[in-house]
């Protein structure tokens, strides 16, 4: 898997800008109050709730042989918590690459049936009816 922007890409400096955001949520004090506040330790870029996460899942009738896409996935949360607790596989998208690179390490770290895709949400590289279900959480647009 290629997490490396392109040169010449115009969005390549704003990456960059949002990306170093991701040296920051791995600070132990963030991560403390993460783990108050949302209930996980994801590194998150996201404020979802484990309360909403486990909700999320139910609404979306997550098991065993479903397929979640988390779109604007950022280090995993939501997603890979998904696929832990609920047995589904979860294809991970964004294109800020540190965060990216986190939720790789975290599928492998949680053995979960999960996949990391550099891409945009506005333009997937995926064919039609591939998941069965699809997330979104606190993506900037």
């Amino acid at each position: 898997m290629d997490l490396e922007p392109r040169e010449g890409d115009e969005t390549v400096d704003r990456l960059a800008e949002f990306g170093r955001h991701y040296s920051m949520v791995a600070a132990p004090a963030l991560r403390r109050a993460e783990r108050r506040v949302i209930g996980a330790d994801y590194g998150a870029t996201s404020y979802t709730t484990l309360t909403q996460a486990d909700r999320l899942g139910e609404i979306l009738d997550l098991r065993p042989g479903r397929h979640l896409l988390d779109i604007g996935s950022g280090t995993g949360w939501p997603g890979i918590y998904l696929a832990s607790s609920t047995g589904c596989r979860v294809t991970l998208t964004d294109i800020p690459l540190q965060g990216l690179r986190v939720a790789r390490n975290r599928v492998a770290e949680e053995s979960v049936s999960g996949s990391v895709v550099a891409a945009a949400g506005d333009v997937l590289p995926f064919g039609d009816s591939i998941f069965d279900a699809a997330a979104s959480s606190d993506v900037l647009c």
